[in-house]
């Protein structure tokens, strides 16, 4: 488990590494890249707290039931519900709306590889 120093750094220092951060993350290319980075810089448990709380977040957006939430991703009703609270923050927000329109894409990929497909026999 990571423990924050209660030392604080200077103020300048600590956005220069909180841009470089952000940077970083803007820069990663596909998903392959966004594992290697996530799985080297998280530890599994820290990566799971993320990918449960955007899990709770995408079944929520998707009207799913809290106590079905709860038991598929093994946590509290008192963590579905904060989660729930916190949907309306642009991070929420912008994730999701990935998610959507990645979901999207796919679907309308698909539709059209199917169209192809009929259009050549």
């Amino acid at each position: 488990m990571v423990q924050l120093s209660k030392k604080k750094i200077n103020k300048k220092l600590e956005q220069q590494i909180y841009k470089l951060l952000y940077q970083v993350i803007a820069d990663i290319n596909n998903p392959q890249e966004a594992e290697e980075f996530l799985k080297d810089f998280l530890s599994k448990t820290e990566l799971e707290v993320l990918a449960k709380r955007l899990g709770v977040a995408y079944y929520l957006k998707q009207n799913q039931d809290y106590d079905l939430i709860r038991k598929n991703l093994a946590i509290s009703t008192t963590t579905v519900a904060t989660i729930k609270n916190q949907m309306n923050k642009k991070g929420f927000q912008l994730a999701l709306k990935k998610i959507e329109t990645d979901q999207w894409a796919t679907k309308w990929a698909q539709k059209i590889s199917k169209i192809m497909k009929f259009r050549r026999k």
